[in-house]
């Protein structure tokens, strides 16, 4: 028997009329989009099937708009019969993986999320931090290149997404800097993301402080299904665990890299990404090119991934 982990996007895979087709067929789904938006008081499935793109791309709205729709097209998965072994979420998927392993309710993990975004923009004042993708450097020569940087402003890996494809993130000047000399490390290529903060750099830890402090609000259940953590790359059941994770998680490392050679380990060898985009899926087929991997995020892309699914049961 083949064992499946399920892997929910994070920021980055938003578009206009993500989840629209789901919340338009599936009385499941729509329940999912209007619990939301009655607990966070706003219009999310308005902006996530409507916009505008500006409205979605801000980081308050981006941050539930992905949870919202991974979670109401999970729930139509869970219908079909399709069970995962293993769950994990790159940075905000991480609450939708948490909300599959039955750790956080939909609602709560939206308001989480919600918040999160929140304290992630306040952390750093505009411009002050930014981040950059760094193409074709393993990761010893990313660190070394942080280091050398250093004495410029904080500047560290923040997403270690598959081989040859390192985010880094911290001082606006530092990373600018690493990206002049990320071609003398033998860089491919280094560019700066349009992303408006140094996201999973200890300049969060601000945001990490008060994300404790709303986690403590929040009904954390141990896991029914193991969660691969971001920040650890190490299955977890236990609820202050997961806490104490999700705590580290926004000023820390997102090791996905990790995260996915560890599910491979554990004997997983079906990746279903469920939420929008394919950002996932394409970077665990550069991690484990053996793997099977699809995706869910359309009516077309339901029906063929349930079909192979139930095929391969």
């Amino acid at each position: 028997m083949k064992k499946t982990a399920f892997v929910f996007p994070g920021q980055g895979s938003q578009y206009v009329g993500m989840g629209k087709e789901f919340y338009n067929h599936f009385p499941l789904s729509r329940e999912v989009f209007e619990q939301v938006d009655e607990r966070l008081g706003v219009s999310l499935s308005e902006i996530c099937f409507s916009g505008p793109e500006e409205e979605l791309k801000l980081t308050i709205n981006t941050q539930p708009a992905i949870l919202t729709t991974s979670v109401a097209i999970l729930k139509v998965v869970e219908k079909e019969g399709i069970k995962p072994d293993f769950v994990a979420g790159h940075s905000l998927g991480e609450y939708s993986a948490l909300v599959a392993a039955g750790s956080l309710s939909y609602t709560d993990a939206a308001w989480l999320v919600r918040q999160r975004g929140v304290f992630m923009q306040e952390a750093v004042p505009p411009g002050e931090g930014t981040m950059a993708a760094i193409m074709g450097l393993d990761q010893d020569k990313v660190e070394a290149l942080c280091r050398e940087v250093s004495d410029v402003g904080v500047v560290e890996p923040a997403n270690y997404n598959c081989p040859g494809q390192i985010a880094i993130a911290g001082a606006t000047p530092a990373v600018q800097k690493a990206l002049i000399l990320a071609k003398t490390y033998g860089a491919k290529r280094a560019v700066l993301l349009p992303v408006s903060g140094p996201f999973h750099s200890s300049l969060l830890r601000p945001a990490s402080v008060k994300l404790k402090e709303v986690l403590e609000k929040v009904q954390i259940s141990p896991a029914r299904i193991p969660v691969v953590a971001n920040i650890t790359a190490e299955i977890t059941t236990d609820p202050a665990e997961i806490r104490q994770n999700l705590i580290d998680q926004v000023s820390g490392s997102v090791r996905w890299e990790q995260s996915i050679l560890k599910l491979i380990d554990l004997g997983a060898s079906v990746f279903v990404e469920i939420g929008p985009g394919k950002v996932l899926s394409g970077l665990i087929k550069k991690i484990a090119k053996e793997a099977e991997i699809y995706n869910i995020e359309d009516m077309a892309s339901l029906g063929e991934t349930i079909l192979k699914l139930k095929e391969g049961m």
